[in-house]
C-alpha cells in the first residue's frame, strides 16, 4: 500500500462515520486550543510585565510614598515631613553605587486647558535630571533644564495626546496651557508612546502620552496641595552599572528610616526583582499550563485509541480479505496509522483554530493583551500528532497480527 492510497482509505473511513470521528477529535482540539490559548495569554502578561519594568527601568530603584489613612497621616507627620527633597540630597551623598537621583510630585486634581478647550492629564514636578533616569523621546522642543528648575519657571513639556487635544493645528511650541490654576508655555512634546489610556498608573512609567511635566520646584511653590501630604510621591534613583539593585535598595531603605524617624510612610521598588518574580511566575504559569493541556491530550490520545480499536474489530474481515490477497502486515498497520494520524492531525489544526480564537477574544472582551507565537503552535501540532501515532500504534500492531485465516472466519 502506497502513502497515498492509505491517505484516501483513511479520509473514506472517517467519512463514513462522521459523527465518531469528530467526537474523537475533540480531546485533542480542546487540548491544543487550551495550549495556545493560556500559553497566548501568559505570553502576553509576559511581554506586559517585561514593557513595564523597561518604562520604570532595570537600573533603577523607585522610592514610592504610601498611601496613609487621614489618621495616620497625622500621625505620621509628628515625625516625617514625608518623601521629600531632603531625602533626594541624602541619597545622592550617603549612598554608594548612586548614578543620579530623579524626583517626581505628582499634581492633583488633573485639570488641564488651552485655547477654550479642556482634556484630561497627570502633571508632574520633575528635575531636569529626569530623562536620564527614565528614557524621554522628544518629537519636538526641548525638556526641562536647570535654569528652569532654579528659576521656577513656568514651562512645561506635553505628551502626546495633550497636544492633540489641546492644539489641533500647529505647532504646540510657545503656547500657553493652564495646570488647575497656573499657566505655562509648552517648550516640548513627547513622541507617542500608545500608553494614553493608562491615565490611573501610579508608577513611575505613567501614561506619557497624556502626561504634562513641569520643573519640581515650580509645582512645590505655585501649585496648592494639601499641606499634610509628602512634598514628593516618587523618587526614581539611577544606579550605576557595576551595582547591585538589591544591595542598593537596603542601604536606601536604611537611611530613609532615620530620616523618617521609623515611619513606614514610603515603600520601595525594586525593577530588577520584579523581572526576577516575573520570570518565575511565567515558568510556574507554563508548567501549570503544560500539565493541564497534557492531560487534555491524554484524553485525546486514550479516545483515538479506543477508536481505532473498535474500528480494528468492525473491520476485521476487511483485514482478513486485503491479507489474503497479497498486503503485507506493514500495509496494514500503516494504513491504520494513517487513519490516528488524520484524526489528531485535523484535531490539532482545529485546535489551533480554537486557541486563536480564544486568544483573539481575551484581547477584545477582557482587555488583557495576548501573544500567539508560531513555536506554541508548533509544538502543540506535533504533541497532539505524536498522540495520535501513539495512541494508534497499538491497535495497528493488533490489527496486522490478526491471522487471514480467522479474520475471514470472523462475522
Amino acid at each position: 500500500m502506497s502513502w497515498g492510497e492509505a491517505f484516501r482509505s483513511a479520509r473514506d473511513s472517517l467519512a463514513t462515520r462522521k459523527l465518531r470521528s469528530g467526537l474523537t477529535m475533540l480531546g485533542v482540539m480542546f487540548g491544543v486550543g487550551a495550549v495556545i490559548g493560556m500559553l497566548a495569554i501568559g505570553a502576553g502578561a509576559a511581554a506586559q510585565a517585561q514593557d513595564l519594568i523597561d518604562r520604570l527601568g532595570l537600573r533603577n530603584v523607585l522610592i514610592q510614598s504610601r498611601q496613609l489613612r487621614p489618621d495616620e497621616l497625622r500621625e505620621a507627620r509628628k515625625k516625617s515631613l514625608g518623601l521629600s527633597l531632603r531625602d533626594v540630597a541624602a541619597i545622592e551623598e550617603a549612598v554608594p553605587g548612586v548614578k543620579l537621583v530623579g524626583p517626581r510630585l505628582k499634581v492633583e486634581p488633573w485639570r488641564v486647558q488651552a485655547a477654550g478647550r479642556k482634556t484630561e492629564g497627570t502633571a508632574y514636578g520633575v528635575s531636569h535630571k529626569h530623562p536620564a533616569v527614565l528614557p524621554l523621546d522628544l518629537a519636538e522642543g526641548r525638556f526641562i533644564d536647570a535654569r528652569d528648575d532654579r528659576e521656577h519657571a513656568q514651562v512645561c513639556v506635553v505628551g502626546s495626546a495633550i497636544r492633540r487635544d489641546l492644539f489641533v493645528q500647529g505647532s504646540a511650541l510657545g503656547r500657553r496651557l493652564k495646570i488647575n490654576e497656573l499657566w505655562c508655555e509648552v517648550v516640548g512634546v513627547l513622541a507617542p508612546t500608545g500608553s494614553a489610556g493608562n491615565n490611573n498608573n501610579e508608577s513611575a512609567s505613567g501614561s506619557l502620552d497624556r502626561a504634562v511635566f513641569m520643573p519640581i520646584n515650580t509645582a512645590t511653590r505655585k501649585l496648592e496641595r494639601d499641606p499634610l501630604a509628602s512634598p514628593l510621591d516618587e523618587v526614581i534613583v539611577r544606579m550605576q552599572d557595576n551595582a547591585d539593585s538589591r544591595q542598593t535598595a537596603a542601604v536606601i531603605k536604611t537611611l530613609i528610616d532615620k530620616l523618617h524617624g521609623g515611619v513606614d510612610d514610603y515603600e520601595i521598588v525594586v525593577p530588577e526583582a520584579l523581572l526576577d518574580q516575573s520570570r518565575q511566575t511565567q515558568r510556574l504559569f507554563n508548567i501549570v499550563m503544560g500539565c493541564i493541556a497534557g492531560i487534555s491530550l491524554l484524553v485525546g490520545g486514550i479516545g483515538i485509541m479506543n477508536i481505532m480499536l473498535a474500528s480494528v474489530l468492525e473491520r476485521t474481515r476487511e483485514i482478513g480479505v486485503r491479507r489474503a490477497i497479497g498486503a503485507a502486515q506493514g500495509d496494514v498497520v500503516l494504513q491504520f496509522l494513517v487513519e490516528a494520524f488524520t484524526l489528531s492531525a485535523l484535531g490539532g489544526l482545529l485546535g489551533v483554530a480554537i486557541g486563536l480564537v480564544m486568544a483573539r477574544t481575551v484581547a477584545t472582551y477582557a482587555g488583557w493583551p495576548t501573544v500567539v507565537t508560531p513555536s506554541s503552535i508548533v509544538v502543540s501540532l506535533a504533541v497532539s500528532v505524536a498522540v495520535g501515532l501513539l495512541s494508534g500504534l497499538y491497535p495497528a500492531v493488533r490489527a496486522a497480527r490478526v491471522p487471514p485465516i480467522e479474520a475471514l472466519r470472523y462475522d
